[in-house]
């Protein structure tokens, strides 16, 4: 019996889902647990796993197509399986000089060629710099290529090719005819053209785009895309939607600084970084108020009994947080530990889409970067955000006295409509108390 692929909803904030790239044909063979397709959504980009073993035998969504989810992206069927006529066209078979009067039937692959499983991130770099990624030796499991053995590939010398010629240079550029005919009338180089359409192929609106914008010397025109669109269009929807104030506070972290010392050195290469101590007293603030582990709704707000922290992780094309489940229950030690591997699978592009969803809080750094206090968006469709800037040496005053201490910033940005600026204050005031007395934490 058939087997529809579906486009899956990995957390109950994905509505839709991008097509970026088939790893499969219609008639290829295939097996189950076996990368099908490449998947953007608001999160990150990922493949998915065809769910039977058979033959693609129909691939329904075109490449490029963003579709709602729970829609069907293929289907899988058993070799000369019948099956019904798709309920949504399927793009047209390319056009074949000579058909064969013999009946189709799915081929294995040439012997010593086999799919290249390659993670999402490894994909984009090896397309960037041009590498075949048929030509590089995975070292991840099962000889998935990760993005460091592109980089390798990327820095070892390539042989020596004939230039191409104009001819071949242009026949390279997919376009449509009438994008051609356009670019042939006003003498425009279609190399320098970015396509819009499936594949990167030049659209007539692109070549439109292209006579209409005046030439500016040693300026770049950087399209958003992928991830980088994603967000730019989550962080306008989160600004326009919800009613965003931000409080801030200066938190004496002189003791947790102290406590971070003696753990980093009893666990021997493992560090502790404030960002870890800023993630255990925020899970607890946010048993002690509630209100703030939430997601709104429409015109309800959820509250949360997990209390599962987001990590925001920085990547060259933007944010991605990493989520930290049930992060009230976990010991420093574990959520220090998780927070790393969560954060290296995410830069390397191995993050599960079930590890980037689901959060319920989220926990920024800017420290690293000399950074003190700052406005952080919330990210929908959660209520809060805490900020975390750098740790500072400075003269404190108690008592009477002046003694020399570390000190934090913290911002919190809240959802007005959810939270009242009082309690969100109370909340920002435990995590600070939590923060400036912090052995608890290891008790």
């Amino acid at each position: 019996m058939p087997t529809e692929v579906l486009l899956p909803q990995w957390g109950m904030e994905m509505a839709e889902g991008t097509i970026v790239r088939w790893l499969k044909k219609e008639g290829d063979p295939i097996q189950e647990g076996e990368p099908l397709v490449e998947i953007e959504t608001a999160k990150l980009e990922t493949d998915l796993e065809s769910s039977a073993t058979g033959v693609v035998a129909q691939i329904l969504v075109p490449e490029g197509s963003t579709v709602p989810i729970r829609t069907v992206l293929a289907v899988i069927a058993a070799p000369g399986e019948q099956i019904s006529p798709p309920a949504i066209p399927a793009p047209p078979a390319p056009q074949i000089a000579e058909p064969s009067t013999q009946p189709t039937t799915a081929s294995p692959p040439p012997q010593g060629q086999t799919h290249v499983q390659v993670v999402p991130a490894a994909r984009r770099l090896a397309q960037q710099h041009g590498i075949d990624l048929s030509q590089v030796q995975g070292s991840g499991p099962r000889g998935r290529v990760l993005i460091e053995d592109v980089e390798q590939a990327i820095q070892a010398p390539a042989p020596a090719a004939a230039p191409a010629s104009p001819a071949q240079e242009r026949a390279a550029v997919q376009v449509v005819p009438a994008a051609r005919r356009l670019a042939g009338q006003h003498g425009l180089d279609l190399a320098q053209v970015q396509g819009s359409g499936p594949n990167g192929r030049i659209l007539i609106e692109d070549v439109e785009r292209a006579i209409q914008s005046p030439a500016q010397p040693g300026a770049q025109m950087v399209e958003l895309t992928g991830i980088r669109r994603t967000i730019a269009t989550r962080m306008m929807q989160s600004l326009l939607t919800t009613a965003q104030v931000t409080l801030t506070t200066e938190c004496d972290v002189t003791q947790a600084m102290a406590l971070r010392a003696g753990i980093s050195r009893q666990w021997k290469g493992q560090s502790l970084s404030p960002l870890h101590l800023v993630v255990k007293a925020a899970a607890q603030g946010l048993k002690d108020h509630p209100r703030l582990n939430a997601v709104q709704q429409e015109d309800r707000v959820q509250l949360m009994e997990e209390v599962n922290i987001g990590i925001a992780v920085t990547l060259e094309e933007g944010l991605i947080t990493p989520v930290l489940r049930n992060a009230d229950a976990k010991s420093l030690a574990e959520l220090a530990a998780e927070s790393r591997e969560l954060a290296e699978k995410t830069r390397e592009g191995r993050a599960r889409p079930e590890e980037v969803t689901g959060g319920t809080f989220t926990v920024t750094n800017l420290g690293a970067y000399e950074i003190d206090g700052f406005t952080p968006i919330i990210n929908p469709p959660q209520v809060g955000i805490l900020g975390l800037g750098r740790v500072v040496e400075k003269p404190i005053v108690s008592q009477g006295e002046i003694t020399k201490g570390q000190m934090m910033f913290l911002s919190l940005t809240f959802d007005h409509r959810v939270v009242d600026g009082a309690p969100a204050a109370a909340f920002l005031q435990t995590v600070k108390g939590y923060l400036e007395d912090p052995w608890w934490m290891v008790a």
